[in-house]
């Protein structure tokens, strides 16, 4: 699993004073996003675009201030237009937040759907 680190900074927290439930979403983008960016690394890629259809999210503990995060992400099945990402959230070993989310890819031109071709198939699943 591809992985980064986080520290929970006093402008992750809510009321609460634990890791707002929207910062969890943006971090969601972040590691997929670095993820995509590793595994298309030397390939002619820069053509599509990766939007958000749907998450499904777990919430199963929290983090506060201090915290140190370590977000992993992996590649699910893939076909058609649509590819599924599956991330996890742990604070020490332990797994605080578990998601899946369902991304569409997009030519960038005209931001309408791509099917996922071999080449990008084959992207998706190196090291992933």
């Amino acid at each position: 699993m591809f992985s980064i680190t986080i520290t929970v900074r006093q402008e992750h927290l809510d009321d609460l004073q634990h890791v707002n439930n929207a910062v969890y979403v943006k971090w969601m983008e972040n590691v997929a996003g670095a993820h995509w960016r590793k595994l298309s690394e030397g390939f002619d890629l820069d053509h599509y675009i990766w939007v958000v259809l749907r998450h499904e999210i777990d919430y199963k503990g929290q983090a506060t201030l201090g915290d140190v995060i370590i977000a992993k992400t992996r590649v699910g099945d893939s076909s058609g237009f649509t590819s599924e990402r599956f991330i996890e959230f742990y604070l020490e070993d332990k797994l605080i937040v578990k998601a899946k989310t369902t991304w569409a890819m997009l030519h960038r031109k005209n931001y309408k759907p791509a099917r996922i071709r071999e080449d990008v198939l084959q992207v998706l699943k190196h090291k992933s």
